[in-house]
């Protein structure tokens, strides 16, 4: 028999001072949020530490002083959080965030999870986020689960019996729901999408990072072939390619016919096709984004995106100057799993300019801005006019390469600055 308690009674476990592991993406336990931060009169210090919380966000300028966000990943919920004061940002690879936990970097007192509900043998799922959480599990003093059947059941590395947990709270609640698609009216992304698919072949083992862009390129894949999906996570954009076929795992060498992702961000549609879906592989990230994994795949097309990259090719993905957007992630990882694997596309897409007409192609990165992928690890750079292969290019090379491809207005400036540079 299963005994559930209150969301107040469980929590009471959370002394002032602890760390607290919250599970991330659309798995992030809302309800157990919502009560610990009713309970902040009692609490000082507490640090909430996440991959990346979805969701409104939780703790406000109210909560200061007794909540603290301390992200591996910095989403939207906690952005503001994160450059105010009330949080800070931990830049590490995705791939080695459990790392932090099993080797004491970051020592967890209590981990808040969200689980669908126990079957007959007793076993919950994490749902549709494993990635880091296994070794936030091993590694806090107490561990609540928040008991959801609106979760979905998934496979892989995913299963977790109720007997791990401390306490259990039953709430029903949706799960956060985002959408992707790209707009109708969106021709930039559109059209980076189609140059994006131009270079991926048939067969390729597909990795996309998130956003309209990603979604852009699998809807201009329809006529690929055999095409594999190993990736941190994927969205709703997945499902007509394997409906239609041309998603089947069939030439993967790391679980072929298998959809291998570490976590699961969409619409209701998504969370539906993953509910007990054998084919959906829900792993554990420091396999996911292991690039001695990663590259044992054929043809391992990996997109990602960034905000702004320099002449030489290095990428800011995670902030806008001083000011911390996003995070590594794993794009390090994938890209560098990318370029080792036999026929591998690294590709960085990105628009040519920002919505207020600036340029993400720059001479040099924002001062304060973080290189969150080396010009060393880059090899393509789409925008929407074009591909630069920046792979085996001198510096002068890959300036003129990238020019090709930036907005046609910003072109002369920033052939000024390479005749600067170079001289010549």
């Amino acid at each position: 028999m299963t005994t559930y308690i209150s969301a107040a009674e469980a929590l009471a476990v959370v002394q002032s001072g602890n760390r607290v592991f919250v599970h991330g993406g659309a798995a992030t336990p809302l309800h157990l949020l919502r009560s610990l931060q009713e309970q902040r009169d009692r609490l000082e210090n507490v640090e909430l530490t996440a991959v990346s919380m979805q969701g409104e966000p939780i703790i406000t300028e109210a909560d200061r002083g007794h909540f603290f966000i301390n992200s591996l990943f910095v989403s939207p919920a906690v952005r503001k959080l994160v450059n105010t004061g009330m949080g800070d940002y931990i830049p590490v690879f995705l791939s080695e965030i459990p790392k932090l936990f099993r080797q004491g970097y970051l020592k967890i007192d209590v981990a808040l999870v969200q689980v669908s509900p126990p079957d007959r043998h007793g076993f919950c799922t994490l749902g549709v986020s494993v990635d880091v959480v296994h070794a936030a599990l091993e590694s806090a003093k107490f561990i609540i689960a928040q008991v959801n059947p609106k979760m979905p059941r998934t496979h892989g590395d995913s299963a977790v019996h109720k007997s791990v947990f401390t306490s259990m709270v039953w709430q029903e609640e949706e799960l956060p729901q985002l959408s992707y698609a790209t707009d109708e009216s969106d021709e930039v992304s559109k059209l980076i999408g189609a140059y994006c698919a131009s270079i991926i072949e048939d067969g390729a083992t597909l990795q996309m990072g998130i956003g309209s862009i990603p979604d852009a390129v699998l809807k201009c894949l329809n006529n690929h072939r055999h095409l594999g999906v190993h990736t941190e996570m994927f969205s709703d954009g997945i499902i007509p390619l394997v409906e239609s076929g041309v998603i089947d795992g069939s030439r993967k060498k790391i679980m072929p016919g298998k959809l291998v992702t570490g976590f699961l961000v969409g619409t209701q549609k998504l969370y539906d096709f993953v509910n007990d879906n054998p084919s959906v592989a829900v792993r554990d990230i420091d396999f996911v984004n292991d690039t001695a994994v990663i590259r044992r795949n054929p043809k391992v097309a990996a997109i990602n995106s960034a905000l702004e990259i320099d002449l030489t090719g290095q990428i800011c993905a995670d902030s806008l100057g001083m000011y911390q957007f996003s995070g590594v992630g794993g794009q390090m990882d994938f890209i560098r799993g990318a370029s080792l694997s036999e026929g591998g596309k690294p590709i960085i897409a990105l628009p040519s300019s920002t919505n207020k007409g600036e340029s993400k192609i720059v001479p040099m990165l924002k001062a304060g801005a973080s290189v969150t992928t080396t010009r060393a690890h880059v090899h393509y750079v789409v925008t929407e006019y074009g591909i630069a292969d920046l792979y085996g290019k001198n510096l002068h090379q890959r300036a003129n390469a990238l020019i090709a491809i930036a907005h046609p207005n910003h072109r002369e400036a920033l052939q000024k600055q390479v005749f600067e540079r170079f001289k010549y």
